[in-house]
């Protein structure tokens, strides 16, 4: 894992051997390209270390110095060809890659990171404790929250500066955009639920209902559900299943490329229809990591939710920020 020095004057990292390639090649480093390994104390060219004084093209220095991240000259407006210029650029999403790059990140920066956790935790419980305006607040701002801590994570990734303040950027950078997008795939990913599993749905809350009326001594009784009834609740899970890990990088969109909900979320499904099951992995192994944390008295989640909060934006930075051609 290597961190270099882009154009900007910033460090940027920690990244791959791989990733220092594709940037080698790209132009947006070159030999002469300060950077140090994980564990290093100083810098020194991409071309002292043997990982890379093989490469055979040597780019321009006036495009070497281009900072590694670059900045959007242009608002996005167009998903479909946003998503076909990225699919033309990027790799295959590298699954244990992403997982090694957010192990590398948490450990170097786990106490803001995990500081960052506990302090929105906190302030999510303390909004849902306000009687019926604290159930109807979360539904509106928790897509907020959530802009704002994919906001700070990917600083620390990029190795850009990153205050506690940042973690709340999702009010001040993208408040209506992740809090319409946040109601757009809750509204949604529900309705898809309800065309398919409706009726089974609709059934079963009517037998509870029946089953309290008569005193609840009865249990309730349940219709018999045919093949349809049932195809539908599979279809319907899995629509719902599939829409859940298109849309996982909808508010990090929101708040780093600072574009629409809809364009967010189309964008978002595009890039990663192309790859379902890779990001479908991460988004698993991150989570099987965040678990982790249930086994040291259910507060320790606190500690390794970054994890899985790092995995989806190592995977976003891979898909939605390859090195240019």
């Amino acid at each position: 894992m290597f961190t270099i020095i882009g154009g900007d004057g910033k460090e940027y990292g920690p990244v791959t051997t791989d990733q220092v390639r594709s940037w080698i090649s790209g132009g947006r480093a070159n030999l002469e390209t300060q950077a140090k390994k994980i564990g290093d104390e100083s810098f020194r060219r991409l071309g002292d270390f043997p990982e890379f004084n093989e490469s055979a093209a040597l780019p321009p220095l006036a495009t070497a110095v281009a900072p590694v991240i670059a900045a959007e000259s242009e608002p996005i407006t167009d998903a479909k060809a946003y998503a076909d210029e990225l699919s033309s650029r990027g790799n295959r999403l590298d699954v244990f890659g992403c997982l090694d790059r957010t192990f590398t990140l948490w450990k170097q920066n786990f106490l803001p990171l995990v500081g960052v956790i506990l302090l929105i935790l906190i302030i999510q419980m303390m909004v849902k404790m306000i009687p019926i305006l604290g159930a109807i607040a979360g539904l509106f701002i928790n897509s907020v929250f959530y802009g704002g801590l994919y906001y700070y994570y990917l600083g620390k990734l990029r190795g850009e500066p990153r205050e506690l303040g940042d973690a709340f950027a999702g009010f001040s950078r993208a408040f209506v955009p992740l809090m319409v997008s946040g109601l757009l795939t809750t509204l949604l990913l529900l309705t898809a639920l309800m065309v398919f599993a409706g009726p089974v749905f609709f059934a079963v809350i009517k037998a509870l209902v029946e089953a309290g009326a008569a005193g609840g001594n009865t249990p309730p009784v349940l219709p018999d559900f045919g093949p349809l009834a049932i195809a539908g609740c599979v279809v319907g899970g899995l629509v719902v299943f599939y829409l859940s890990i298109a849309w996982v990088f909808t508010f990090v969109l929101a708040v780093d490329k600072k574009i629409g909900p809809w364009t967010a979320m189309e964008l978002s499904r595009r890039v990663v229809t192309r790859q379902w099951f890779r990001v479908f992995f991460v988004c698993l192994l991150g989570g099987i990591m965040a678990l982790l944390g249930v086994f040291g008295l259910i507060i320790g989640i606190i500690f390794t939710l970054p994890l899985m909060i790092g995995a989806i934006v190592c995977a976003y930075e891979e898909l939605f920020n390859p090195p240019a051609q």
